[in-house]
C-alpha cells in the first residue's frame, strides 16, 4: 500500500497554523482549525488591477512576460494621425519610459521579449502611411532592420526577434492574407492565411503560431494554426472581434478585449476556445498584451473609442495555494 511518507519521505505534520512557505504537494494537519490541508496548483482565471502605464494610448503593441513586458507605439488620441513611437517597460511593479521607435506608428505586428522585441509594419504618418519598416528593441534602444516586402496596418505578429511572422493586415484597401517570415536578416513571403484579416492578433513561435480574430467584411472569430509551412483553420472564438489582445502559445493561449462587450476573455487549449465567466475589469479594444495563459498582462487601449487609456490588468490563470482537503 502506498503511503504519504513513502511518496514524500515524511509523515503528515500536525501544525498549529499553516506553514509560511509550504512546498508544492505538501500536506499538513492544522490543529487550530481541525482541518487537513495541502499546497497545490489551483485555477484562478481572473483579471486584477496592475499599475497603469505612464502614457495613455490605443492600438499599441506588446511583448514579453507578465513581470518583464514592453509596450510600444500606438495612438495618443482620437486623431487618425496622432501616432507615437513611445516605449515603456514593466517590471511587475511599475512602468518606465524607454527609447522611442525610429518610425512612429500604431497597429504594429510585434514579437519577442522585453529585451529582444520586434516591431514591424503598422500605420504611420505622412508621407508614408503604411511603413514596411521593421525595428529591433534591445531593452533600451530601437535599431532599424530590413523592411518587409509589403507595408500594412494591423498585421498580427508571432515569434521572436530573430524568427517571426507578420500575418494579414491592411495594405490598402481592405484585409489581406499576406504572410511574411523573418529569419533575423531578411523578410520573405510565406504561405498565405486561409482567411483575409486585419487587426487580428497572434501568439506562439514562428513554427507553431496561432492567429486569432480580426476584421474582414465584419469582425471575425476565425482562428488559424501555423506549423511553419501551412495554415490550418481550427475552432473559432466564441466571440467575434478585432483589435483584441492574444498571448501564450499555439496550444495554450488567451484572447481578451474588444468585441461587443470589450471585456470578453477566452482560453484556448489547443482544440477549442472556452469563454471565461469574468472578463477584463476595464472594457477596451486596441490593447497590448504580454505573458502566458497562466500569467498575463493587458495594457492600454481605447475605452470606448476614441478615449485612450493607460490602464493595465494582470491575469492569473493558475497559482499555488493552500487548499482544505475533504472527503466526499
Amino acid at each position: 500500500m502506498t503511503t504519504f511518507k513513502g511518496i514524500r519521505g515524511t509523515d503528515i505534520l500536525a501544525l498549529s497554523s499553516d506553514p509560511a512557505n509550504p512546498e508544492t504537494g505538501q500536506i499538513w494537519y492544522n490543529s487550530s482549525s481541525g482541518t487537513l490541508k495541502g499546497y497545490q496548483l489551483a485555477a484562478v482565471n481572473a483579471w486584477s488591477s496592475a499599475p497603469s502605464m505612464n502614457t495613455a494610448r490605443q492600438s499599441l503593441a506588446g511583448a514579453g512576460t507578465q513581470t518583464a513586458a514592453v509596450g510600444f507605439g500606438g495612438n495618443l488620441g482620437g486623431g487618425p494621425l496622432d501616432q507615437t513611437g513611445a516605449t515603456e517597460k514593466y517590471n511587475g511593479t511599475s512602468w518606465t519610459t524607454s527609447g522611442t521607435m525610429n518610425t512612429i506608428r500604431r497597429n504594429i505586428a510585434s514579437a519577442g521579449t522585453q529585451t529582444a522585441a520586434l516591431g514591424a509594419t503598422g500605420y504611420g504618418t505622412a508621407p508614408v502611411y503604411l511603413p514596411a519598416a521593421a525595428e529591433a528593441f534591445n531593452g533600451s534602444t530601437w535599431t532599424s532592420l530590413s523592411s518587409l516586402t509589403t507595408g500594412r496596418s494591423g498585421a498580427a505578429g508571432a515569434g521572436t526577434q530573430t524568427a517571426a511572422i507578420a500575418a494579414g493586415g491592411n495594405p490598402g484597401p481592405g484585409a489581406s492574407t499576406t504572410v511574411e517570415s523573418y529569419n533575423g536578416s531578411s523578410w520573405t513571403s510565406a504561405t498565405s492565411l486561409n482567411t483575409a484579416r486585419r487587426y487580428g492578433a497572434g501568439c506562439g513561435i514562428q513554427t507553431a503560431a496561432l492567429i486569432v480574430g480580426g476584421l474582414g467584411a465584419s469582425a471575425l472569430a476565425a482562428t488559424e494554426s501555423y506549423n511553419g509551412t501551412s495554415w490550418t483553420s481550427v475552432n473559432s472564438l466564441n466571440t467575434a472581434r478585432n483589435s483584441l489582445g492574444t498571448i501564450g502559445t499555439q496550444t495554450l493561449s488567451l484572447a481578451f478585449g474588444s468585441g461587443p462587450t470589450g471585456t470578453a476573455t477566452e482560453l484556448w487549449n489547443g482544440t477549442s476556445w472556452t469563454s471565461n465567466p469574468t472578463g477584463l475589469g476595464t472594457a477596451r479594444s486596441g490593447l497590448g498584451g504580454a505573458g502566458t495563459q497562466t500569467a498575463g498582462l493587458g495594457f492600454g487601449g481605447s475605452t470606448p473609442a476614441p478615449a485612450k487609456t493607460a490602464v493595465a490588468e494582470s491575469w492569473s490563470g493558475t497559482i499555488l495555494t493552500n487548499r482544505t482537503i475533504t472527503v466526499s
